[in-house]
């Protein structure tokens, strides 16, 4: 289809008019991004993206992220005119109650857009998460007869995105990899908030990147032609990511406010508006006006885009009638957990086991069930117990379903969203349960977005012993607690540790969070006629005394068993105890007000063993609940002298429990 440099021209234009209006309307939003990078998205909507708005989820589609989510008017324009559910009505709702415009793109809300963005560097991360998706499902889908996955992934970054160290963590990696389906295109416009980035920014991002091992081109961002040369010798390099640096001006075509910050966050003023559309010489339209042959344009590429998915599709159907289905199927399906039960370890009941290490064994047996699982550590795999022999790795430009991030929490686990977001997998993730805090902005967004991802996260006390305090969780499992949507789980023992697992499995609405220990436990006996499976109900009785309990005690992980034999000691002073061993405050929630009151009767005393901080416990145990817990930092020293310093034995909870009946 002939598009002429008038035409992009148009597009561009309408792009700008469309974000100028709906920012202006909203009284809020950021016009600067979509008026700069109009001529950007007018080429790669016209003559590069490959996709189609008739289904979404076409799995060789070309990704597009917009990493500067703030300039969210931009796609939002763009998935409007090349025939995306959004509407001019949506459009004309941008950033109001329940619309699908909202402030920036949110995954699972607005069609076409592939992920949540906002938080500056984490649409660069899922950009490499993709990227390494793409490769394993190209290498399990494809043959020498049949490209079923050969697209790439796209991406708008900005001047913030490149300033965050996420970002920098994410091109190490990629480069590392030789991740060549990537090209992103940055929008070096040189802007900030606060004003001109030399206030604070000066590297050479083009060395920098070189020197990270991505493919650097430099551009002019307005030039229709250097736009598709430039984009073009992205696909052409195939060992290395690429950085398009498109020299840009924000707000451009504003005659008062092109290349100022005052564009980047605020709405340009109904009289700037009215001065640049003129200067655009599109003066005499209405607001939110779309000229015909824009929608003529991509009417005629969509239609072009329909016949390339219908080659695609014929050459995937034909793949999967000589036998692929079944291997798409296992990736693409929820798995049955009641199956892939039977094929994961039993514990013998009379080895105490490590959670860590009781997980390390359940990995080996998801593994070889589930084509679709992967994941990695952040270069503590032999500590997690998360290396998995026998299923590749990644390494020097190589790629395989063992993943080595090295020592980069923060873009872990947003490049594990981006394998998240790209379907057909579930990733996990490895490291100290204290370092999640490196990691909690994409749990956050992992959460808000409803991924399918797993955190494996072990050393998850003080009983890490001598390493210290710098190493002990005291406040980490309240923190991640915090986080809607986030399942929060830690079993007391190797068998919780395998329900655990399938929990996390088979959950697909949000992610979960194992919290696994360094040191042995014992397998305990279970009281319930379902055994360790009771733990999918968040919280379950463990052990009953023969008479009916006066007191009952809340207990997690590692501290279920020692509160397991202070039940048993409190009996012989005539105090009945039961226990609860609770690992998840989210499933419990999630059951019915009968079964809560079975485990949690009104009128009973409470007392609750955690090597954490008590906050939030009160919601289960009351403000008057002995507590033995954790409201200070640990120190170095062995486990068992800490326990002891701490109060975290048999022995304290027993004397606990008898001073505050007396």
């Amino acid at each position: 289809m002939k598009i002429s440099k008038d035409d992009l021209t148009l597009i561009s234009n309408t792009i700008k008019c469309i974000s100028m209006d709906a920012v202006q309307k909203a009284n809020s939003g950021h016009p600067g991004l979509p008026m700069g990078c109009s001529d950007i998205a007018a080429v790669l909507w016209t003559k590069v993206l490959r996709h189609n708005s008739a289904d979404p989820k076409w799995a060789n589609r070309d990704r597009f992220i917009l990493s500067a989510g703030h300039g969210s008017m931009l796609l939002y324009s763009m998935l409007h005119l090349t025939g995306y559910a959004v509407s001019m009505e949506d459009l004309k709702n941008f950033r109001q109650f329940k619309s699908i415009t909202p402030g920036h793109p949110e995954f699972g809300h607005t069609p076409g857009v592939e992920t949540t963005t906002g938080p500056l560097g984490q649409g660069f991360a899922n950009g490499v998460g993709m990227a390494i998706a793409r490769e394993l499902a190209a290498a399990e889908f494809n043959s020498a007869d049949a490209a079923i996955i050969d697209h790439n992934i796209f991406a708008i970054v900005s001047d913030g995105d490149i300033m965050e160290g996420i970002s920098t963590e994410a091109a190490s990696l990629a480069g590392h990899l030789g991740l060549g389906s990537i090209i992103y295109i940055y929008d070096s416009n040189s802007i900030s908030i606060e004003g001109d980035t030399d206030l604070a920014f000066s590297e050479d991002v083009a060395m920098k990147f070189s020197a990270l091992g991505w493919h650097v081109q430099k551009i002019n961002g307005h030039d229709f032609d250097a736009i598709e040369r430039g984009v073009a010798a992205g696909r052409m390099e195939r060992a290395r990511p690429s950085l398009i640096i498109a020299e840009t001006k924000i707000a451009k075509g504003s005659p008062n406010k092109e290349g100022s910050e005052e564009s980047h966050g605020a709405p340009l003023g109904e009289d700037e508006v009215t001065a640049t559309k003129k200067n655009l010489s599109m003066a005499c339209i209405e607001k939110f006006h779309v000229n015909e042959r824009v929608y003529e344009i991509f009417n005629g590429i969509n239609a072009l885009h329909r016949e390339e998915y219908g080659q695609w599709k014929s050459v995937f159907d034909k793949a999967m009638e000589s036998g692929l289905r079944k291997k798409w199927d296992a990736f693409f399906s929820k798995p049955d957990i009641a199956i892939l039960r039977e094929k994961l370890p039993v514990f013998d009941p009379s080895k105490a086991i490590a959670t860590r290490s009781a997980s390390g064994k359940v990995l080996e047996s998801l593994f070889k069930e589930l084509p679709g699982f992967i994941g990695g550590s952040a270069d503590l795999a032999p500590s997690n117990k998360t290396f998995v022999k026998g299923f590749g790795s990644t390494g020097k430009r190589k790629i395989g379903r063992n993943i080595h991030f090295g020592i980069r929490e923060h873009s872990m686990g947003a490049i594990q969203n981006g394998i998240a977001y790209y379907g057909g997998f579930i990733p996990f993730s490895a490291t100290f349960l204290v370092f999640m805090d490196y990691m909690r902005p994409p749990i956050r967004i992992a959460a808000l977005s409803r991924l399918h991802t797993i955190y494996v996260f072990t050393h998850d006390s003080f009983f890490v012993g001598e390493d210290g305090p710098t190493h002990q969780p005291v406040e980490h499992l309240a923190a991640a607690r915090a986080i809607p949507n986030l399942v929060v789980i830690r079993p007391a023992d190797g068998e919780e540790t395998k329900e655990a697992w399938l929990a996390a499995v088979g959950r697909n609405d949000g992610p979960v969070m194992l919290a696994l220990t360094r040191q042995d436990l014992p397998i305990l006996r279970k009281a319930g006629p379902s055994g360790a499976a009771e733990l999918h109900k968040g919280a379950y009785i463990i052990h009953e005394p023969e008479k009916s309990p006066v007191i009952t005690i809340l207990s997690s992980g590692s501290e279920v068993h020692i509160s397991v034999a202070a039940a048993e000691k409190l009996q012989a002073h005539g105090i009945s105890a039961r226990v609860v061993s609770f690992p998840s405050w989210e499933l419990f929630d999630k059951q019915d007000e009968e079964y809560r009151k079975i485990i949690l009767p009104a009128g009973m005393r409470y007392a609750v063993v955690e090597a954490g901080i008590k906050m939030g416990w009160e919601k289960y145990a009351g403000g008057d609940a002995v507590y033995i817990t954790m409201e200070n930092f640990g120190m170095s020293a062995p486990a068992n002298v800490l326990a002891e310093h701490l109060g975290f034995t048999t022995e304290n909870i027993v004397s606990r429990i008898i001073a505050a009946k007396s």
